[in-house]
């Protein structure tokens, strides 16, 4: 099996001075850009004068970083233009008056809520860190003593030691809900107690099933389970993959952690919009990646985010990504 997409290589060096006039760079990374074209009034966010929310920046070396402020007014009353004021960033060098700006509607979001129950942090969690009065994308890649870690800042370039009250796990505003990350909800499947507890599968269960086979790793292929095969294993039938001689459908003795009941399918009545997670049928089996730009003719632009690449597909071979966390399906 050979990587089953074309690599497309594209590094960037940016730079650009911040409030405190610290020198910052731009790592190599793919970000995605909001969709700016206008949304169906059914989920359009509406912010009133006075409400609190956090704003993102567009300008190069800033995205993925998010600013506090509050809501001063709405330009005009059939624009999707908001004037804020930042809490922290200012206007002029004394630091006396704070900065005003008109943002578009897809830069703003209330506040993240707090965390349910007390987030444990640990190494190589995705986190948002609070760090030159703004929170910016990172990854947890060391844990000191007392209480607090090394953050490797993507949009810095660099390593920064922080307290853990000023770190947070990553969500995003979608559509007026607050959804988790892809990678939290792969998170809290590796914490969670049914990893532990092994689901049981039943002779022609049909199911999908998650391979350790190079070129293949992420992807989901539809399997029918044959027999149990030894303690928490199974013997499966692909019902894509065939064998070297192509002379009948590929069997194999797979991890019951590895095998997932199939996903309900779910109805996409106007598509897919920026930002949607989403399975893409590719090679046999279905990659987990995300909509970064849409086309015509339902066609869309997919990011993938297990090999750092994209390519387009039609809406028949694309559906809406679901997790199997503890027993049951979730939308992230």
């Amino acid at each position: 099996f050979s990587k089953p997409f074309f690599v497309e290589e594209s590094t960037h060096s940016l730079s650009l001075c911040v409030q405190n006039s610290q020198k910052i760079s731009k790592s190599p990374r793919f970000h995605l850009q909001m969709s700016t074209a206008k949304p169906s009034s059914s989920w359009m966010a509406q912010f009133k004068p006075g409400e609190r929310v956090e704003v993102s920046c567009n300008d190069r070396g800033f995205r993925g970083s998010w600013y506090a402020g509050t809501v001063v007014r709405r330009e005009a009353k059939n624009t999707n233009h908001y004037l804020v004021e930042y809490d922290q960033l200012y206007a002029d060098e004394s630091g006396e008056k704070l900065l005003q700006e008109t943002v578009d509607w897809v830069q703003l979001r209330p506040p993240p809520p707090p965390p349910e129950k007390k987030v444990q942090f640990k190494v190589e969690d995705e986190v948002e860190a609070f760090y030159s009065d703004g929170w910016w994308e990172g990854a947890i890649i060391a844990e000191h003593s007392g209480g607090k870690f090394a953050v490797f800042l993507r949009g810095f370039d660099e390593e920064i030691v922080l307290e853990e009250k000023d770190l947070r796990l990553p969500v995003q505003w979608v559509r007026g809900n607050w959804e988790p990350r892809l990678e939290q909800v792969q998170r809290e499947k590796e914490n969670s107690n049914f990893s532990k507890e092994v689901m049981k599968f039943t002779q022609g269960m049909q199911v999908e099933v998650l391979t350790d086979e190079d070129g293949l790793k992420g992807a989901w292929f539809a399997a029918t389970i044959i027999e149990p095969s030894g303690e928490d294993k199974y013997l499966i039938e692909y019902k894509t993959l065939r064998n070297d001689d192509d002379t009948e459908f590929l069997r194999e003795v797979i991890a019951a952690c590895n095998i997932r009941p199939c996903p309900p399918e779910i109805i996409v009545v106007d598509g897919f919009k920026v930002w949607d997670a989403v399975d893409a049928y590719y090679n046999e089996g279905w990659w987990v990646g995300v909509i970064a730009k849409v086309l015509i003719n339902s066609n869309y632009e997919v990011s993938f985010i297990e090999y750092d690449e994209k390519t387009t597909f039609n809406l028949a071979d694309l559906r809406p990504h679901q997790e199997w966390l503890n027993g049951k399906w979730v939308v992230p």
